[in-house]
C-alpha cells in the first residue's frame, strides 16, 4: 500500500508542474490515477487453458484424455517446445465515486511461486465508480520445458495436468501487476508491484 502511496504522491507533483497548461484532459487523467490507488484487485477465472494446443480445461490426469491426445503431449514434450497458454480473467474493482483508469500492464506470471514468464498487457482499461468493476482478459503463453528444465518429461506434463485439475479456478496461479496511467505525454509507472491471487487485494 506504501507504494501506490509514493505512485499518488509522485503523480500529484507532476499535475502541479502542468498546472500552468491547464488541461480536461490531464485533471480527468490526474483523477483516475489518484483512483487507481484505491483499487482492488483479483484472478476471477481461466479460461482456455491449452497443452501444446489441446484443450485440458477440466483434465485431471493424463488417463482422462484420449489416447491419441495424450500421445500428441508426450510427443511434444520429448521433441520439442510444451506451450501453456490460457487466458486469465482479471477483476479490478473501484471503491470510488468516480473512475479509475490505466493505460499498460506490467505483468509476472507464477505457478506454484515458480515465475513462469513476464509481458506487458499495452491497453487501456477504465474501471467504473462506486465499486463497480472491470475484466480484464489477459492471454497468456509459456513454454513449461523452457521453464522447468531439468524435469522428466512426465513431470513436465502432470505439472500442466495438475493445473487444469482444479477447473475454472486457478488457485496455483499469482499474478504480479505494475500499472501504469499516462498524465498528458508522461507515463507514471507504479514503483513496485502488486501480488494479486482469488481474492481482492
Amino acid at each position: 500500500m506504501k507504494s501506490r502511496y509514493s505512485f499518488l504522491a509522485t503523480g500529484l507533483i507532476f499535475v502541479l508542474m502542468m498546472i500552468a497548461i491547464p488541461s480536461c484532459d490531464v485533471l480527468k487523467q490526474a483523477e483516475q490515477m489518484a483512483n487507481l490507488v484505491n483499487c482492488k484487485f483479483r484472478i476471477q477465472s481461466v479460461q482456455n487453458l491449452n497443452l501444446a494446443g489441446i484443450n485440458v480445461q477440466q483434465i485431471k490426469s493424463i488417463s482422462d484424455l484420449s489416447l491419441m491426445d495424450a500421445q500428441k503431449l508426450l510427443t511434444a514434450v520429448a521433441t520439442g517446445s510444451f506451450p501453456l497458454s490460457m487466458t486469465l480473467n482479471v477483476d479490478a474493482k473501484n471503491p470510488n465515486a468516480s473512475s479509475a483508469g490505466m493505460n499498460k500492464l506490467d505483468w509476472i506470471l507464477l505457478i506454484d511461486n515458480i515465475e513462469m514468464v513476464r509481458g506487458l498487457l499495452n491497453q487501456r482499461v477504465v474501471i467504473p465508480g462506486n465499486n463497480g468493476t472491470a475484466t480484464i482478459p489477459m492471454q497468456l503463453s509459456v513454454d513449461l520445458k523452457k521453464v522447468l528444465k531439468g524435469r522428466s518429461a512426465d513431470a513436465i506434463v502432470n505439472f500442466g495436468l495438475n493445473l487444469a485439475g482444479v477447473g475454472n479456478k486457478p488457485t496455483r496461479i499469482t499474478l504480479k501487476l505494475k500499472p501504469t496511467i499516462t498524465i498528458g505525454q508522461t507515463d507514471l509507472r507504479y514503483p513496485d508491484y502488486i501480488t494479486v491471487g482469488t481474492e481482492y487485494q
